[in-house]
């Protein structure tokens, strides 16, 4: 056994992945959350057994007195919500190594000698990184990996000791990507996001050109090479243009997942030395997708994790591509600080839609000094469509769902947070 390793905030979707890896890596894994989620009952079903609920220093000193904590491993989240949080506290009385994730995995990769394949991007990073998993597996090579969403073809995450490369969502909040020295990068779009960590689009933007010095191959738009600035095309990079990737190569629904499929099977051609791109596109053609990015809980009724203008967009076009003008929207903010960021987006994002209903944000990490935007107020932003409707996570909001799937309407869910989100309210409602 390697090791005794705590998990706090072990049901976000990026230290979730890693308590999973590390314990089939060998370490004794246990965890604390604020609240319990349908994530944590996949990680209970996986092994995972001690996680407590509540983060206190109570709990994790009996989880220390049973079984001697040799690391603990904490989310963002945890410092940022409270800077004197008790297991962090409890870790420096009692001198346990502590750490962000991105130590910790630095680590693993260094003992077990195997080279990293990062996604990384604003935007495209959970659906591209389930891509180039998808293609290893297909291709019957071992892989390690680890990605923020569920995969209908494996975990969220895995640890293979024969695998030569680590498979990686790398998420630039907190410039946790910074951390890393991947053997290739794929990067499926850039926007300016996160103004709680980088002030300005300068500070968001620098911190990608880092990234990308800091790795040994690229492969990205070169539109948003061009909105970097300072690149330029060479042997470590290369820059692909969207006119010259044409619809039909890759059958996909959505025009944001036929672009990033174009991108892995052009860094695997590279990376894995293959000969053939028509190989690796025949196989992205049958790409499953993954949970939460326009997935079908019921005929005509999907999630989607998407938050960002972006993403919004992106959703939307996928849609309209399905249903076309018959487009009903129930709309979840991440964050309310996000929508104070985002909202002259927000005043036209939803256009061409049927009909919105508008439900509370999902609230972490927030500026408390923010005016809270309530599902009113946010309608009174949101210039279109027409009908805008706030609502609540109620047997109403269930009705109106109801009669919109009667109607005809596809319905889509946009759905940004985990434990008491929407996404979860429609799982237990509906799927």
């Amino acid at each position: 056994m390697r090791g005794h390793i705590y998990f706090s905030g072990i049901g976000g979707a990026g230290i979730g992945p890693l308590a999973l890896i590390a314990k089939q890596a060998g370490y004794e894994v246990s965890g604390s959350d604020k609240q319990d989620s349908d994530y944590l009952k996949n990680l209970r079903s996986k092994g995972i057994k001690s996680i407590h609920i509540g983060q206190t220093e109570e709990a994790i000193r009996a989880v220390h007195d049973t079984n001697q904590i040799d690391w603990l491993v904490y989310s963002s989240a945890v410092e940022k919500e409270h800077e004197h949080h008790p297991e962090l506290v409890f870790a420096d009385k009692n001198n346990i190594r502590r750490s962000k994730r991105d130590e910790f995995l630095q680590k693993l990769l260094d003992d077990t000698d195997q080279k990293m394949i990062a996604i990384a991007g604003t935007h495209g990073k959970t659906t591209t990184t389930a891509m180039v998993i998808w293609l290893f597996k297909e291709l019957g090579l071992p892989v390690s990996y680890s990605v923020g969403g569920k995969l209908s073809f494996g975990g969220v995450g895995e640890f293979n000791p024969q695998a030569k490369y680590f498979v990686y969502e790398a998420d630039e909040y907190d410039r946790n990507f910074l951390a890393f020295q991947p053997q290739l990068s794929i990067i499926p779009g850039i926007a300016y996001d996160h103004p709680d960590i980088y002030p300005t689009t300068d500070d968001y933007n620098n911190a990608f050109l880092q990234f990308i010095h800091q790795s040994e191959q690229i492969v990205m738009w070169e539109d948003d090479a061009n909105r970097l600035g300072k690149l330029e095309s060479t042997q470590k990079m290369l820059l692909m243009n969207k006119e010259d990737y044409p619809d039909e190569l890759i059958k996909l629904p959505g025009r944001v997942n036929r672009e990033n499929a174009h991108l892995v099977a052009q860094a695997l051609l590279l990376e894995l030395e293959k000969e053939d791109i028509v190989e690796l596109q025949s196989l992205l053609c049958s790409f499953p997708g993954v949970s939460r990015r326009f997935e079908k809980l019921a005929d005509n009724l999907y999630t989607d994790y998407a938050h960002t203008p972006e993403k919004i967009k992106g959703a939307l076009q996928l849609t309209r591509e399905i249903a076309g003008d018959n487009v009903v929207v129930i709309y979840e903010g991440l964050h309310n600080t996000r929508q104070h960021f985002i909202r002259e987006q927000l005043a036209d994002i939803f256009r061409g839609c049927k009909k919105l209903y508008v439900v509370p944000s999902y609230k972490a990490r927030e500026d408390e000094s923010l005016e809270d935007l309530t599902p009113e107020k946010l309608v009174q932003i949101i210039q279109s469509p027409d009908e805008k409707i706030p609502a609540e996570l109620n047997n109403d909001l269930r009705e109106h769902i109801r009669s919109e799937l009667d109607s005809g309407n596809l319905v889509l869910c946009l759905s940004a947070g985990g434990g008491g989100s929407l996404d979860e309210w429609l799982r237990k409602e509906f799927a």
